[in-house]
């Protein structure tokens, strides 16, 4: 990809993500992930042009996770490298394919932002910024992505989505990460966001209560997941909800950001990202929104048919995953 070709630009981190294999819990595989990067990759598979902004730590690790976004054909242009090392996730499988992630990151190279490495522009062509997780919350980095989004919302020459993502137990003071979260999310046109993410935001709502006061901050579109009961959206006051395919699931690692990846993906193809964004994101009907989480939920069903942060390409989305359950 030529520096310039990217129409969607993803900022934050990568993970090295250690799996548990069939020879014991001793026995991990290291895979490489973080919600951004995964987002990044899961959208480049579909066809959509895509650069990561990210720092690349100076460890062996860094070098598996560099591979890993040249392989999938990211623009290259955004990534710096950084003498810190790469951040590290140990994920435990529950019997249903959930993961729970214990990490190692407070040296890791991807939060800390310095002068200068994060770009003036996004670039000529690029339609839509998209900012997620712990580098939304982790410091010094977390300041200069946050004035990145701010800037771009004040330009609105790009559409500014959002997924918080948020890992309790890596973004520390619940009350200063929630409020931070709600800021970011009053500078995004587009938030999505999981169940779990608005229970921690706003405890005792319900889903669409919590959608309906994120979009009250200023988000057009306003996307939940909800696991196992699919998800819903809600934009001007429309809502729609679909359920999700019935699928063998092996692990559930990458699916929110699967699902994020495709809705980028959707929206793009639709014409709902770039310049003026929310007069794009007006008009959306009750069908058209179901049309859109129904092609991000059938991204992420096929994403969790397999080992990792695997997302499917074009034309395995189109042949359709392994059903079952």
């Amino acid at each position: 990809m030529s520096a310039g070709s990217a129409r969607l630009v993803v900022v934050g981190e990568n993970v090295m993500d250690l799996l548990p294999t069939e020879h014991g819990p001793g026995i991990l595989r290291a895979a490489p992930g973080g919600g951004p990067a995964n987002t990044a990759v899961a959208a480049a598979r579909l066809g959509l042009p895509t650069r990561l902004l990210a720092r690349i730590g100076s460890d062996g690790f860094g070098g598996l996770i560099r591979d890993r976004l040249l392989a999938e054909g990211l623009d290259p242009s955004g990534l710096v490298t950084a003498s810190e090392p790469s951040a590290l996730a140990l994920a435990t499988l529950a019997a249903d394919g959930s993961a729970r992630y214990d990490f190692r990151m407070d040296d890791a190279a991807d939060w800390r932002w310095g002068p200068g490495e994060l770009p003036e522009s996004p670039g000529d062509g690029v339609r839509a910024v998209h900012a997620a997780s712990i580098a939304l919350f982790r410091e010094p980095g977390a300041s200069r992505i946050g004035a990145l989004l701010r800037r771009e919302h004040e330009r609105g020459r790009v559409t500014v989505t959002l997924d918080p993502n948020i890992r309790q137990d890596v973004v520390g003071d619940p009350d200063a990460a929630r409020a931070l979260a709600l800021r970011h999310a009053a500078h995004a046109h587009v938030v999505k966001a999981s169940d779990e993410d608005l229970d921690f935001l706003y405890p005792g709502r319900t889903p669409v209560e919590a959608a309906q006061a994120l979009a009250a901050l200023g988000p057009a579109l306003v996307v939940v997941t909800l696991g196992g009961d699919g998800a819903l959206a809600l934009s001007h006051g429309v809502t729609a909800s679909v359920t999700v395919p019935q699928v063998e699931v092996v692990d559930t690692v990458g699916a929110g950001d699967s699902f994020m990846g495709a809705l980028l993906h959707r929206l793009d193809l639709d014409g709902r990202l770039g310049s003026d964004p929310r007069s794009r994101l007006t008009g959306l009907t009750g069908a058209a929104l179901a049309d859109l989480l129904s092609y991000a939920a059938a991204v992420a069903a096929h994403t969790v048919t397999r080992e990792g942060a695997d997302p499917p390409t074009a034309a395995e989305l189109a042949a359709g995953p392994v059903r079952g359950g």
